[in-house]
């Protein structure tokens, strides 16, 4: 063994390599790697690189990573609540200006401290390197020694390095250089913006780059018109950003470490509301806003014929209506707030006419026609229902369905307030909830048809259409539709001699589900017969075109969830002409 020792030793000591390893002869010597220091040899095959570029490339902590904007829970919630804020401008602060992007060098960029060189001289002498600009402002080529380039324009770039080049090699040595990578920089944002710091960046990030990053300003206490660039005492420029939203411009500043960027107070404001294409709160400066500077900041639609300006006099708002051809003329205060409106009646109306009929379908009528005018320009056919004419009106559909959201929260309410006496009770009732409230959210995309009964009404051709109607002619298809809580929902062909019964059972009969004492007709001109104790001994008749709807049992221990769901289900299934299962 102890021969064995000697020969490993000897092996070490006669290979370099294995001589420099530390965890090798610590274990040779029961030592740890680590007890004693042990000089090392830098690989010969690994070049050194560059000061400038060892320096650009050295890895930073998460922190203060330049170039890499990692938003967190508080950044994207900053995000959003800029993204839906009324303040004209806070739009711009979501996280789009805060990523890095490639550095972009414009002609009249400044050399600056700490920026790379790329230089590639060729011909007799060669080189290619990138080249850091030291604190002295200079760059050192080797053989032609330090070039001065602090301060040089980029345009000028090139000039300057091949004139400092040619008065060493005087022929036959060419020369190209470029700006590789600009100065990182670290920039104060403060102010009042959502989160003041000390942010990275380089000195050709603009400046939206740093108030992104900051959060953006604050719409309830910064000036979207007032922000300063400072370097030291001097202000170097100030930004309107209003420029940039409404004319697309920017100031271009060349930023140093430690600039700041200050966001001054915000000055007054008026709200704009209404029929304009930026309903938004807009800032202005001076004691008084031009309405027809404000018309430009909020560009109405052109359906807007009046603004309704409500005046900031304190407890008591007084109100001012003009026409918007003279309000160009006002005289606007801090606190005041605008609605754009519509006041005219509209020249024509859109009635569409749908279905067998040989007429056009769109028609552009006067305010104020009656469908009994637009009926008489239809050319029917010998196919045409005309005791079944159905008429949808867009307002009858949101009606309906402020209706039918009515009932649902009502059902809601019942559902969740409903008490137990027992712990098993109140198990079975969290259960029944639960359903009940799938339900209501299916419930809730269901889309009313918007029908108005018109067929049976005796002063028909008097009503008043409106813009958007549908008039729909139906064709006298001779079918019969059977659904709900049927085994096969079909459409069959209409029979005189058959009753209800007759259809359900030829659609199968009822299902398990199927409450057969809730059947309603629904007829095609909107109309409906409901069962009731002895529905079918009575045998209502059935016409052509008719909807026989199954509605589905209820089963529920609560007696008023159960009345509550019924009647949710009748309306849906008049409204809609849809029934749809519960459980």
């Amino acid at each position: 063994m102890r021969h064995i020792l000697i020969a490993l030793i000897a092996l070490v000591f006669a290979n370099p390599v294995l001589a420099q390893s530390p965890g090798l002869l610590g274990t040779l010597f029961g030592q740890s790697g680590g007890s004693q220091p042990q000089p090392s040899l830098p690989p010969l095959s690994k070049p050194a690189p560059s000061p400038g570029k060892a320096e650009l490339s050295a890895p930073a902590s998460p922190q203060e990573s330049v170039g890499e904007i990692r938003p967190g829970p508080q950044q994207s919630a900053l995000s959003a609540t800029n993204r839906n804020s009324l303040v004209f401008g806070a739009s711009l602060f979501t996280g789009a200006f805060a990523r890095q992007g490639p550095t972009q060098f414009n002609p009249d960029y400044l050399v600056a401290i700490g920026d790379s060189i790329r230089l590639r001289l060729w011909g007799s002498a060669t080189f290619d390197n990138v080249l850091m600009v030291d604190p002295q402002g200079n760059i050192f080529i080797p053989v032609v020694g330090p070039v001065k380039i602090l301060g040089v324009r980029n345009q000028d770039l090139q000039s300057v390095i091949e004139k400092s080049v040619h008065r060493v090699y005087r022929t036959n040595v060419y020369s190209y250089a470029s700006l590789s990578e600009a100065q990182p920089v670290r920039v104060y944002v403060g102010g009042f913006v959502n989160r003041p710091g000390l942010y990275n960046g380089t000195s050709m990030d603009s400046l939206l780059h740093y108030l992104d990053q900051a959060g953006g300003i604050d719409p309830e206490r910064g000036s979207f018109l007032n922000i300063q660039v400072k370097r030291g005492a001097q202000i170097r420029t100030n930004m309107n950003l209003y420029d940039f939203l409404l004319e697309g411009k920017i100031p271009q500043v060349q930023l140093a470490d430690g600039d700041i960027i200050f966001v001054s107070p915000r000055q007054k404001t008026i709200t704009v509301s209404g029929l304009a294409e930026n309903a938004k709160r807009f800032e202005f400066s001076g004691a008084e806003l031009n309405g027809a500077d404000l018309i430009k900041l909020a560009k109405p639609f052109p359906q807007a014929t009046h603004v309704r300006v409500t005046r900031n006099t304190g407890t008591i708002r007084n109100l001012e209506y003009y026409p918007l051809d003279q309000a160009g003329s006002l005289l606007l205060s801090d606190g005041d707030e605008l609605v754009f409106t519509a006041d005219k009646r509209p020249g024509t109306i859109t009635v569409r006419v749908e279905g067998e009929h040989q007429s056009p379908q769109e028609y552009q009528l006067p305010y104020g026609t009656r469908i009994g005018e637009l009926l008489k320009r239809i050319e029917y056919s010998e196919r045409s229902d005309l005791p079944n004419l159905q008429l949808f009106r867009l307002s009858v559909k949101d009606r309906q369905k402020q209706v039918l959201h009515t009932s649902l929260k009502s059902l809601e309410a019942a559902v969740l307030t409903a008490r137990s006496g027992t712990n098993d009770e109140a198990t079975l009732r969290a259960n029944e909830a639960a359903l009940v409230l799938q339900w209501v959210e299916r419930a809730k995309d269901i889309e009313p048809s918007g029908q108005v009964l018109i067929a049976q009404a005796s002063q028909r051709d008097d009503l008043l259409l409106e813009n958007g109607d549908t008039v729909r002619v139906p064709v006298k298809d001779g079918l019969v539709l059977v659904g709900g809580e049927v085994m096969f929902p079909n459409t069959l062909p209409f029979e005189s001699e058959l009753s209800v019964q007759d259809y359900i059972k030829r659609a199968g009969g009822f299902t398990q589900n199927a409450d057969a004492s809730k059947v309603i007709i629904a007829h095609r001109d909107g109309s409906f017969i409901e069962s009731t104790e002895g529905f079918f001994s009575k045998a209502p008749p059935i016409r052509a075109g008719d909807h026989i709807l199954v509605l589905p049992r209820i089963d529920v221990k609560y007696r008023q969830i159960a009345k509550e769901l019924t009647q949710m289900l009748f309306q849906y299934a008049l409204m809609a002409g849809v029934v749809f299962n519960m459980f």
